[in-house]
């Protein structure tokens, strides 16, 4: 009984995913928009800077700051 099930959980969720790749139209990313005025590229270290540096700069600044405020620690003497 619980085999049945599963393989029903997966034909629904594997159909289901079919239909939405199938009836997803494309992002149509090569014809360009009236209006449409696209900045210059990022450079290597402006792309590695905002999606690698950055991200773990704020997660260390929100720990240390967790850190620092947390007053549920009993200080010991």
């Amino acid at each position: 009984m619980d085999k049945k099930n599963a393989l029903r959980a997966g034909a629904v969720a594997t159909g289901s995913t079919l239909m939405m790749l199938l009836m997803s139209s494309p992002a149509l990313a090569l014809t360009r928009d009236d209006g449409d005025q696209p900045g210059s590229g990022l450079s290597v270290a402006e792309t590695v800077g905002l999606f690698v540096v950055a991200p773990i700069a704020l997660f260390a600044v929100i720990a240390g700051l967790v850190m620092v405020l947390d007053k549920s620690r009993k200080k010991q003497a």
